[in-house]
């Protein structure tokens, strides 16, 4: 077992190995058959947006996302709009996540936690689904882990003053990503704690912690004025606990076989927090306001990802007591049957309909169905990212219900004219196609726009033809009966 440790002692370039894993694990189906759901929709129309009009809608709506639509804003104008430009980033940060797990794993509990801890990230079934998801929270995790890293490498006595400047700045930036990621601030206070840091670094880390604080404040006061936006979030259920009390079963394992290492800075000491603390921050949270939703503690995955490095770890330990020749083929043979068993979830992700719907089968709906001087309505207004996403496929359809374009109003979906209005100006059109969800996502209708369309639909046209595909039904209407 000696001679085993000894071939690893010092990897050169252990991290390669998950970086390169995750990056191939995210180009595999990137494009997902040309699909885009309805969250990256709003990726992708505002990036298309000038800076001008990002910045004005940010001062109604999605300002929690600001940082990241200011940043695809940019790569849609070098690189052009496609769903590569719109996945690649997340498929290059969650590489970045899972390289710092494999150092941070290498550095603390030896070569094959930090190998058998970075690998396992990537295959994580939320980590595969956001892997590919043109959404800030890929970013997130890979700022998550460098900061990680960085305080890693400072309680190992290695940091400079530079080190936590860094730390700052990577978790302020993360905080303006999603302010949900300061949740990890108090798992690296328990760090701090568990692994009996000296009052120096204490107050270092107390420094730095408190800058990034105090950048993401004002974001944080602004979006509570936006907290319309997270309406859709029920309120905490125990069976929404089934998931996390999963995770942090499994890392209290990983943990339990990493006791050897108590009372100091170990694989435990940092990643039982790190997983544990935002999922229990997050169910405190909402159980003031529903807030509970996993993606906004993705982050937390580089815990768990960590702990069962420590069991790939010990299974090799255990194998190479028995027999030293076995135990290089552990990890191979775990990562083979991990795989395997995950694999249809893993094909299911790369799937169109691994998502709620698909703005760009709709698009393509309509170009068949539609004729010059048909009118087009959406219940709901939100609906309208078809067009906002694919512009071409709407040339020659009216928009009757649009009072001012998103871009003028500084809104997602534009604001739409009031209910008499929008009645009169569909009883005077021959041909509505209409864009709604299909019967499988659809809320009941509530806003009054959206009931009095539903109602003259009904009352005064005929559906001539209705299609549904990937979550979206666009409905051909002709007028059934004259203006009374």
């Amino acid at each position: 077992m000696t001679s085993l440790y000894n071939v690893w002692r010092r990897p050169p370039h252990l991290w390669a190995v998950p970086v390169l894993w995750t990056i191939a694990l995210g180009l595999w189906g990137l494009s997902r058959e040309e699909s885009v759901w309805r969250d990256e929709a709003a990726t992708w129309q505002v990036a298309q947006r000038s800076t001008g009009d990002i910045l004005r809608m940010l001062e109604h709506v999605d300002v929690v996302h600001g940082l990241y639509y200011l940043f695809m804003h940019g790569l849609f104008e070098c690189f052009g709009a496609s769903t590569t430009t719109l996945r690649l980033p997340s498929v290059l940060a969650m590489a970045v996540a899972a390289g710092c797990v494999a150092v941070v794993g290498c550095r603390l509990g030896g070569p094959w936690t930090g190998l058998g801890g970075g690998l396992a990230f990537g295959l994580l079934p939320a980590v595969q689904f956001y892997l590919q998801e043109g959404r800030p929270f890929a970013f997130v995790a890979a700022g998550a882990g460098i900061a990680t890293l960085l305080l890693v490498t400072v309680l190992r006595g290695r940091g400079t003053l530079r080190h936590w400047v860094a730390y700052g700045g990577v978790v302020l930036v993360c905080g303006l990503l999603n302010w949900l990621s300061l949740l990890i601030l108090p798992a690296h206070l328990v760090t701090l704690l568990w692994a009996r840091a000296g009052r120096e670094v204490r107050i270092r880390w107390t420094v730095a912690a408190s800058a990034a604080l105090a950048g993401v404040l004002p974001l944080i006061l602004f979006s509570r004025r936006q907290s319309v936006q997270v309406s859709w979030i029920p309120p905490l259920t125990w069976h929404m606990l089934i998931g996390p009390a999963v995770l942090l079963a499994i890392g209290g394992i990983g943990a339990r076989l990493d006791r050897r290492r108590a009372g100091r800075l170990s694989v435990a000491a940092v990643g039982l927090p790190l997983l544990a603390v935002p999922q229990v921050g997050l169910v405190g949270l909402s159980l003031a306001q529903p807030l509970f939703v996993d993606r906004y503690v993705l982050f937390s995955l580089l815990g768990l990802a960590l702990l069962i490095g420590v069991i790939v770890d010990a299974a090799v330990r255990a194998t190479a007591r028995r027999s030293p020749r076995a135990a290089p083929w552990v990890l191979p043979a775990l990562l083979a049957v991990a795989t395997a068993a995950l694999l249809p979830q893993l094909l299911a992700k790369r799937a169109p309909e691994s998502r709620v719907d698909d703005v760009l089968a709709a698009a393509a709906e309509i170009r068949d169905v539609k004729r010059p001087g048909d009118a087009v309505v959406y219940i709901p207004a939100a609906r309208r990212d078809t067009r906002l996403v694919s512009p071409d496929a709407f040339t020659g359809l009216r928009d009757i219900a649009l009072a001012r374009s998103p871009e003028e109003s500084g809104t997602l979906k534009g604001v739409e004219a009031g209910a008499a209005r929008i009645r009169a100006a569909m009883l005077a059109q021959r041909r509505i196609v209409l864009v709604t969800d299909a019967a499988g996502v659809a809320r009941p209708v509530s806003a009054e726009r959206d009931r009095v369309k539903a109602a003259v639909l009904e009352e005064y046209f005929t559906p001539v033809s209705d299609g549904e595909v990937r979550g979206r039904r666009v409905t051909v209407y002709e007028r059934l009966a004259p203006t009374p």
